[in-house]
């Protein structure tokens, strides 16, 4: 499959890109997310231990207080933020961090909305790519079928094995040369 474009609506305006990191659960800042290292800490979360560090981060929306917002100043701050953020929906707590952190540190955090049936095409690792429009270009990363796997599994197996044989022939080769 080759690359999508779909149309958000810019909350935020900036342009991005990384890998995506995507989930349809609702994510709370305030004690889910480690703005030191950009860790998802929530351990109820299907993201938790993903680093979201340079990422581009899909959520439909936060969970929880308006501290979200003081935690992703800090990571804005701490450049352990994502590289932008997709939501479902104007996010009020992301779209204040932004606004302060364009203030504070002239670094503004690109906060992009588009609609659920959009949202659904986002996998993690995907490319994304996002524009000053809100113009989203995901390039979606290559994914194998079970059946390949197994078959390239296989294929390396036998690659393995028979460089070990090459490689003790080998061996046998050079003892007998030097005896």
């Amino acid at each position: 499959m080759g690359k999508l474009t779909i149309s958000g609506k810019p909350i935020i305006a900036g342009s991005a890109k990384g890998v995506a990191l995507v989930s349809s659960e609702p994510l709370s800042f305030w004690g889910g997310y480690d703005w030191k290292s950009g860790e998802i800490t929530d351990r109820r979360h299907p993201l938790s231990g993903s680093n979201a560090k340079g990422r581009v981060l899909a959520i439909p929306f936060t969970r929880g207080s308006s501290t979200t917002t003081a935690v992703l100043l800090e990571a804005i701050r701490s450049k352990t933020s994502p590289s932008a953020i997709i939501t479902t929906s104007t996010d009020f707590f992301f779209a204040l961090a932004s606004i302060v952190a364009d203030e504070l540190y002239a670094q503004p955090l690109p906060l992009v909305a588009v609609s659920e049936s959009d949202f659904a095409h986002l996998q993690t690792g995907d490319q994304i790519e996002i524009d000053d429009e809100g113009i989203i270009t995901i390039r979606p990363e290559r994914r194998v079928s079970v059946r390949a796997s197994v078959l390239l599994a296989r294929t390396e197996t036998r690659s393995r094995r028979t460089s070990l044989h090459i490689a003790r022939y080998s061996e046998k080769d050079n003892q007998h040369a030097q005896i």
